[in-house]
């Protein structure tokens, strides 16, 4: 099998490390963290600009009909330079949610803004005391006339506070940890009976609990099947999982490179502490374990793919697991 990167994959690679690497060093970063919602609007511009924000979509809806392996790429680079825009929750999640569940409206509606840099989104799952299955799910949507009136509350929503879209899970039937009756609907960020409360997280991003009391939208907010959609949510969330695998290899990547940097320089008794023997060990150690993560990142790229969800969700934890264990690692 070929691993090696296309022409238009390396030119890719080559152009947002370039970006990134004249525009988001430490001292960038922290200034970034200080503006609304934690990231700099003019960076997320360059990115719309460079074209990497319409990677993913299709040709016919304005992108570029780029794969998995771009999606990696970048990915990469943006944890190589521990980048604080929401690139996963708008491309990667909100993006995918769009490509595998929207209708030919709703993508007009929204993938224009997105690729444009004008739009981003926030995927609001997670709930108070609820577990990691996707289908735990107390928030609910009633129907009233043609539309729906949605309730509950969501937390740590990243790029909450920011975000003009949200992409809301709902119960519309059944019980909290039914796996049928759930529903995906797109939810304007402003509208009526929405109310946040936003916060740094640990990382320096920046998330949102929302809660939301009587909040009506249409029929058109609904997004792949009104009553079951599991599936949809499942399948984009193992492409979050993925790129966050990808990210993760970005940050080992750097770590590796500032670690061998420093202890080439740093001097002790009169001499470079990269000449001591157990540090070299320890290095060589970091860097087998970045390119063992880096195999299994490409791992995950390829099993996305795959046909039986099953499949896919199994590879795809394996590998997140195994590049947690990398990560852990060689951050410590």
């Amino acid at each position: 099998m070929d691993f090696d990167l296309s022409e238009e994959q390396r030119l890719l690679k080559e152009s947002i490390d370039g970006l990134l690497a004249g525009s988001y060093d430490f001292e960038n970063r922290k200034h970034y963290m200080k503006e609304k919602g934690g990231w700099s609007k003019a960076v997320w511009g360059k990115l719309a600009e460079q074209g990497l924000l319409g990677l993913p979509f299709a040709e016919a809806d304005g992108g570029f009909g780029c794969g998995g392996v771009e999606t990696m790429i970048v990915m990469e680079a943006l944890g190589k330079a521990l980048m604080l825009e929401p690139y996963l929750p708008t491309v990667v999640i909100g993006g995918g949610f769009l490509r595998h569940g929207g209708t030919d409206a709703q993508k007009a509606a929204h993938l224009p803004g997105i690729i444009d840099g004008s739009m981003t989104l926030a995927f609001a799952q997670l709930e108070k005391n609820s577990g990691h299955d996707l289908f735990d799910v107390a928030a609910t949507a009633k129907k009233k006339g043609d539309g729906w009136v949605i309730d509950g509350e969501k937390f740590v929503v990243l790029n909450g506070e920011n975000a003009d879209t949200l992409i809301v899970t709902a119960r519309t039937k059944g019980r909290r940890r039914d796996p049928a009756g759930i529903s995906v609907f797109l939810v304007p960020a402003n509208a009526k009976g929405i109310t946040k409360k936003s916060y740094p997280t640990q990382d320096g991003l920046h998330a949102a609990d929302i809660t939301f009391t009587g909040v009506e939208v249409g029929p058109e907010a609904v997004l792949g099947n009104p009553d079951d959609s599991l599936a949809l949510i499942e399948r984009v969330v193992d492409e979050a999982r993925v790129a966050l695998c990808a990210e993760a290899v970005g940050l080992m990547d750097e770590s590796l490179k500032t670690t061998v940097e420093y202890i080439k320089t740093r001097k002790q008794f009169g001499v470079a502490i990269g000449t001591f023997q157990s540090l070299q060990h320890r290095a060589s150690d970091m860097f087998v374990a970045t390119e063992q993560a880096r195999s299994m990142s490409m791992f995950a790229t390829m099993a996305n793919d795959f046909e039986n969800a099953k499949e896919r969700s199994n590879a795809i934890a394996a590998a997140k697991v195994q590049i947690g264990k990398s990560l852990k690692f060689v951050g410590q």
